[in-house]
């Protein structure tokens, strides 16, 4: 099943046609840099380039993703076109259930990986026919008859989009996760309200706190706590 950009959710980064930023490949010859149907009789040779393409892959999948597409570039003989691929993201802290601390690393874009690659007929086989891939991010091209979706024609990022995308992963500070969700139940292990049993209703990972229904004098109140300052009870 393919993806039309239209149904791109809004933290992919927009597909902007045109790329002029590209990269040369140093000592390649002139080459084909085609999408599909890029062999169409007539079409003007162009100079081979490298440019990064966004491409949806299956939820959970992008490192294995990542790691197959690295070997089978080698093992189809295209590594010298598929130059780059990347999982942009930035760290985290997750908050264990006892208390304890765990490194992380969130995905800025779940469900995608970037890819620099010169776009042929090989090299977008080579992506397509990788294990858990579903396509690359671009414009749907629609058939003449019929209502059958058509192909997906890749569009490259633009080097400000890219620059943009990397920056993010490198400036975003750690942000503290914790297993929670609404309707959990809570112990508040310090602060004023330590001992305090209560329920979570809100969760806010950015701000690495949360909201949760404690009993003060017998009434059920609403305190923002630190993920730090409490336990998940089972």
């Amino acid at each position: 099943m393919t993806l039309p950009l239209s149904a791109v959710p809004e933290t992919v980064p927009e597909i902007e046609p045109d790329a002029p930023d590209v990269l040369e490949l140093p000592g390649e010859g002139p080459g084909l840099a085609a999408a599909d149907g890029a062999a169409e009789a007539g079409e003007a040779t162009k100079p081979q380039v490298a440019r990064w393409f966004a491409v949806q892959v299956a939820s959970s999948c992008e490192k294995k993703v990542k790691a197959t597409l690295e070997q089978r570039a080698v093992t189809l003989g295209v590594s010298n076109r598929i130059l780059e691929i990347e999982i942009p993201q930035t760290p985290g802290v997750k908050l264990k259930k006892d208390g304890s601390r765990q490194s992380i690393e969130e995905k800025v874009f779940p469900g995608y990986v970037l890819v620099r690659m010169v776009l042929d007929e090989d090299t977008m086989m080579a992506v397509r026919s990788t294990p858990n891939v579903i396509n690359f991010v671009g414009q749907e091209e629609r058939r003449a008859t019929g209502k059958a979706r058509g192909h997906i024609r890749p569009r490259p990022l633009s080097r400000q989009e890219v620059d943009r995308i990397f920056k993010r992963a490198a400036e975003k500070k750690p942000v503290l996760k914790v297993d929670l969700t609404e309707g959990d139940q809570i112990l508040v292990t310090a602060g004023p309200f330590k001992d305090f049993q209560g329920e979570v209703i809100e969760v806010s990972g950015e701000r690495s706190k949360l909201k949760a229904l404690l009993s003060i004098f017998g009434r059920e109140t609403p305190v923002e706590l630190e993920f730090s300052q409490i336990s998940k009870q089972s």
